[in-house]
């Protein structure tokens, strides 16, 4: 049986799995924000309900918000800021007596569906998160892959390929560029991008609906979110040459971006065909979780 978590700000997951991937738990309890040590604990807690369950001693995996720095061991780039600076790896190990893997979240979200999701039998497959963020992951054959700098994936901070005028230099981004992919393809780039043409306040889903409903303006956001989309996946094509392409995060629920965006991405690649397939995730909400429980394989 396999043990895994999902680190979120504002809840933790649980879950615990047998090898044919199938669910035996799955538990939550809110995180506590800003509270390091409560946050131990919520961990610690969860993995107590899923070895009860198990009836056995679990390692266990977790899915973090930010990576771990392979020069310090300590976390980096978390938007829950307690954990930044802190050995989060070493601090469970002890606080368990249980070894433990991490990996980001798009990182475990990438692994769940190229185990046995939209990706699975897929020998390369590219995870993207278009939610708050824009993280990504690489899965090789069914396993992840790393790097020395602990980067892998992390499209979402090079600059949107193929900019025009209008693009130029870019939003400022948090991590103290502009014009990042992110600035634009996240949830609250795309929500910043119609308030910046039309002076409307409308979050991501209240675009969608407005142009599902024939509302001019909304539709031309939405249409330029889709060509900033293929593009900024025609980048990773032409780099990586993926199979298949998942996507996840709160966009991913966007329809129409699996017709359009690969119509779309087709003269930005490097190709005069391209076979990569822009799928759905199979597992939603629970690729992150699951993927972490499958670092254990």
């Amino acid at each position: 049986m396999l043990a895994g978590m999902d680190l979120g700000g504002s809840k933790t997951e649980a879950i615990l799995l047998d090898d044919n991937g199938q669910t035996l738990l799955r538990t939550r309890r809110a995180t506590p924000a800003g509270d390091y040590p409560g946050t131990l604990e919520v961990i610690a807690a969860l993995h107590g309900e899923l070895e009860a369950r198990a009836g056995q001693r679990l390692p266990l995996g977790i899915g973090t918000p930010g990576s771990r720095s392979p020069a310090t061991g300590l976390m980096r780039n978390a938007n829950s800021t307690c954990l930044n600076g802190r050995d989060l790896q070493a601090d469970l190990e002890a606080r368990l007596r249980r070894p433990v893997r991490m990996a980001n979240d798009a990182d475990c979200f990438t692994l769940s569906e190229a185990v046995d999701g939209a990706g699975k039998d897929a020998p390369v497959v590219f995870g993207v998160i278009i939610g708050t963020g824009t993280g990504g992951g690489i899965a090789v054959n069914g396993r992840l892959l790393g790097g020395p700098n602990a980067v892998t994936g992390e499209w979402g901070h090079n600059p949107l390929p193929w900019p025009t005028a209008d693009e130029q230099p870019g939003p400022a981004c948090w991590c103290g560029k502009h014009g990042c992919i992110e600035t634009f393809l996240s949830g609250p780039g795309l929500a910043a991008e119609h308030r910046r043409r039309t002076g409307q306040a409308l979050s991501g889903p209240e675009i969608v609906n407005a142009a599902e409903q024939g509302d001019r303006e909304a539709e031309v956001t939405l249409s330029r979110y889709e060509d900033r989309l293929a593009r900024g996946l025609a980048g990773i094509i032409n780099v990586l040459d993926p199979e298949v392409i998942v996507l996840g995060g709160g966009l991913s629920g966007i329809d129409r971006l699996y017709d359009s965006v690969p119509r779309l991405w087709k003269p930005y690649v490097f190709s005069d065909v391209c076979a990569t397939r822009l799928l759905p995730p199979v597992h939603g909400d629970s690729s992150g979780v699951r993927g972490a429980a499958w670092l254990w394989r």
